[in-house]
């Protein structure tokens, strides 16, 4: 089936957009999902550059524990994935999550030398995707995850200098943000950051004063996850008056929700997530007004089921 007919303008999407000195050739980004193909694999190589190939202008690859660089991922065991995204004309990020994601971490169970430690990976983390070629990296700090539970008055219980007043509550994620800038400055990789402008206990004020510290402390791209359901891109709207590219996701897989995100200038990039495990040339069919070609996702939440039983991510109604 499909939503969309022709003729309609799809040019927006497919305006390419310089961030410092990476160019990417288009407004299309293939957000974070973890999909259970592994990062030093052929197989996880060949997943991310086959959405490379399908038209895609960035590719964020799936939160991946920053405890595991130098270790169990390399520069050199990473190295074929960049290259697969890379020779299938996308750039390539990743996204960095501060623990395993199968052990969250509550705040107030981290002692302040687990603090430091994990600040300490980061800057590991950083240094090995700079070394393997990737593009930038994206601390995780959204969907209620470790950083976000820092950032959370509900969620963080602490009375130090982490918690309680939100500069306090700011302080992991700018910290982060700092010990890994001067890795990313030297080796040319954009810094980016993922938020959920709205969460437990806090709202669009307190996201802005945050988005507006990691600015200043270097954040190249902010990440807004996710929108509202009342319009497309509508919580990453307010970020844009920050001066740097905002991503909005959200069931921007259809087109006209995408391009309103664009035209609205609510955001600078869009997110396909489930689109693009449904179809990879997703983007290409776009761009040639395919639209009646596109598989589309149905929401029938085969990929989430496929996740959570550590299989390789699928679709009922594509690859």
């Amino acid at each position: 089936m499909t939503r969309y007919v022709t003729p309609i303008d799809v040019s927006p999407l497919f305006e390419p957009l310089t961030i410092k000195d990476r160019l990417l050739r288009n407004r299309i980004v293939m957000p974070p999902m973890v999909v259970n193909r592994g990062l030093a694999t052929s197989e996880g190589a060949e997943w991310y550059g086959r959405r490379a190939q399908g038209g895609v202008g960035l590719v964020i690859v799936e939160a991946t524990s920053v405890g595991d660089f130098g270790s169990t991922l390399t520069a050199d065991n990473l190295r074929p994935l960049v290259d697969a995204v890379h020779a299938g004309g996308a750039l390539i990020a990743i996204q960095l999550f501060p623990v395993n994601r199968f052990e969250p971490t509550a705040p107030g169970d981290l002692s302040l030398a687990q603090i430091d430690q994990m600040i300490a990976d980061y800057r590991t983390a950083t240094q090995v995707c700079a070394e393997a070629g990737f593009d930038g990296v994206e601390p995780h700090g959204a969907h209620g995850y470790a950083l976000n539970q820092f950032f959370s008055p509900e969620m963080n219980s602490r009375t130090d200098e982490y918690g309680g007043a939100l500069q306090n509550r700011m302080r992991l994620a700018l910290r982060i943000v700092e010990a890994v800038r001067p890795i990313c400055d030297a080796g040319g990789l954009l810094l980016l950051y993922r938020h959920t402008p709205v969460g437990y206990g806090y709202g669009i004020e307190d996201s802005l004063a945050l988005a507006e510290e990691l600015v200043g402390a270097g954040v190249d791209v902010l990440d807004m996850s996710p929108s509202s359901v009342n319009a497309p891109g509508d919580r990453a709207a307010p970020f844009m008056a920050l001066d740097v590219p905002v991503i909005a996701v959200n069931e921007l897989d259809q087109v006209n929700r995408a391009l309103e995100v664009l035209r609205e200038e609510r955001a600078s990039l869009i997110a396909v997530g489930r689109g693009l495990i449904a179809d990879a040339d997703w983007a290409a069919k776009v761009h040639a007004l395919r639209f009646g070609d596109i598989c589309e996702c149905v929401y029938c939440d085969e990929c989430f089921t496929d996740l959570d039983a550590g299989i390789p991510v699928g679709c009922t109604q594509g690859e």
